[in-house]
C-alpha cells in the first residue's frame, strides 16, 4: 500500500480519530503502524495558513485510527534544520 496513493484503502473507512496521535486501543504510536494512509487530496488551513492532512494507521492491535498532521509530536529520526552559514561568517576579515 501506497501511503500516498490518491484514493484511500477500504481499511480507513473504520477510523476513529485519536485525539493523542497514537492507536487508541494499544497506546501504540504511529511509526508501529502495519499500515499508512494520507489523505493528501483534502488538506485543511489553520489560522495560521498551514495545510494539515489527515492521516490514517492500521496499527499492529487491529485498531483504524486517524489523527491530523500537525498534532503528530516531533520526530527524533531527522536531524533539526541548522542555520546557513556562509563562509565568510567568524572570520575577521578586517584585521590585518
Amino acid at each position: 500500500m501506497d501511503a500516498f496513493a490518491p484514493n484511500p484503502p477500504d481499511w480507513t473507512e473504520s477510523a476513529v480519530h485519536a485525539h493523542e496521535f497514537c492507536c487508541p486501543t494499544c497506546r501504540a504510536v504511529s511509526l508501529e503502524a502495519e499500515q499508512v494512509w494520507i489523505n493528501r487530496r483534502s488538506p485543511v488551513f489553520t489560522e495560521d495558513h498551514r495545510r494539515k492532512w489527515q492521516e490514517f494507521y492500521r496499527c499492529q492491535c487491529g485498531t483504524v485510527w486517524w489523527g491530523w498532521s500537525g498534532d503528530r509530536p516531533p520526530t527524533t529520526l531527522k536531524k533539526p534544520d541548522l542555520p546557513s552559514q556562509s563562509p565568510w561568517e567568524n572570520q575577521n576579515s578586517f584585521d590585518h
